[in-house]
């Protein structure tokens, strides 16, 4: 990058346990053992007080990971596209991901990703322990978000929802892509047990995090703690558009 060409500053919000938001600009690389020439930085984990891990990687040409990612007996991760062009294994099992495509592989799965472009590809990339369900499996998804129709969120017409994963009780999380038309918002400001990964897909808006409204825009990360008050506005001239994780179907423990 060079020399710096104005003060040094960030728009990057670091609360461990609570929320953050990491702006692209400051993000540095982080070596992952197993990704040949990819630019990776980690954006959610333990440390930061989530129970799962998020990645930011871009893949160069020629970028791979060969050996594997994740496969342990009791992790489970996902993929999605944010551009250009992958070749995804579950196993055996071969995908082709384009901008928008995302892969599920399930926990004692290893997940292969080699970039398919001359220029680089970028990729959402999230590990989690899986919580199990006795009775229930769950197996390995893949499509594109852009083949699945949206559906209004909470009877609202200006704000859609997709869901990436099945509504199935074998799984104890889903992605979701929620989209909110200009000067759409959240129809309240959520409290919940939840907590949320969060990629900003496009456009600019003002977030809501633990009641402090954030400027937020297209190549954010958003790190939301459960039970911390959450709610979104859109603004500007394009939908406010977002990939996200989300715990489900599973009861609280004590």
């Amino acid at each position: 990058m060079g020399y710096p060409k104005d003060l040094l500053s960030s728009r990057s919000i670091i609360k461990p346990g609570q929320y953050a938001l990491i702006a692209p600009e400051g993000l540095v690389n982080n070596v992952i053992p197993g990704f040949e020439n990819c630019r990776i930085s980690i954006l959610g984990s333990p440390k930061l007080g989530a129970s799962f891990v998020d990645y930011v990687v871009t893949m160069h040409e020629g970028g791979k990971n060969s050996e594997g990612y994740c496969g342990e007996e009791d992790v489970q991760s996902f993929v999605y596209v944010i551009s250009g062009k992958v070749k995804a294994k579950a196993g055996d099992e071969e995908f082709i991901l384009e901008e928008s495509g995302y892969l599920y592989c399930p926990p004692g799965v290893k997940m292969y990703l080699e970039n398919m472009e001359s220029g680089d590809s970028r990729l959402f990339l999230y590990k989690q322990k899986h919580n199990p369900l006795e009775g229930k499996k769950p197996w390995v998804v893949s499509g594109h978000a852009n083949d699945i129709e949206y559906m209004d969120y909470d009877d609202m017409t200006n704000v859609h929802l997709k869901d990436l994963l099945p509504l199935d009780l074998a799984f104890d999380m889903n992605f979701h892509i929620l989209s909110f038309d200009p000067a759409a918002s959240h129809p309240f400001v959520e409290t919940h047990y939840q907590g949320h990964g969060a990629y900003l897909l496009s456009g600019e808006g003002m977030y809501n995090l633990d009641n402090e409204w954030i400027p937020v825009k297209k190549g954010d990360y958003i790190f939301m703690a459960p039970y911390v008050h959450q709610a979104a506005y859109a603004v500007g001239r394009e939908p406010l558009t977002y990939v996200y994780s989300k715990d489900c179907n599973r009861d609280a423990t004590l």
